[in-house]
């Protein structure tokens, strides 16, 4: 499957500003392409009960499936260096049930760029 990368490194890197992050202060977007060709992006909220808060990867497939979207077929995620999901993020992505590619890249460099796969990065979900 051939991949323009594009739209999701452009979309997941302006939302990563959007970002409401003030206690670390580490701004994320991520955005996801739907087997339909929609793009649905995400930051991190954060909150002071530090579990309440939410990833840039869940906050963007929360918009997608609000808006009726369920089958996915690429995440790009954006932080101020290359970060991977956390734990929670790869079971998020996990629970609908397919291998997506998943780029990570960094802001300040985007030549620091990790492509990989949700199955790569958990390989043994619930």
């Amino acid at each position: 499957m051939s991949l323009d990368w594009t739209p999701l490194i452009k979309a997941a890197s302006e939302v990563r500003w959007r970002a409401y992050a003030p206690y670390s202060n580490f701004f994320v977007g991520a955005a996801i392409l739907t087997e339909s060709g929609r793009v649905f992006s995400g930051c991190n909220v954060e909150n002071a009960s530090y579990g309440l808060a939410i990833c840039a990867e869940r906050s963007a497939i929360v918009q997608a499936v609000s808006a009726g979207e369920r089958a996915f077929r690429a995440i790009a995620i954006c932080g101020p260096q290359m970060i991977t999901p956390c734990g929670a993020c790869r079971q998020f992505i996990k629970e609908f049930g397919i291998d997506i590619p998943i780029l990570c890249f960094s802001a300040a460099d985007p030549t620091d760029r990790l492509l990989t796969t949700s199955t790569s990065l958990l390989p043994t979900p619930f």
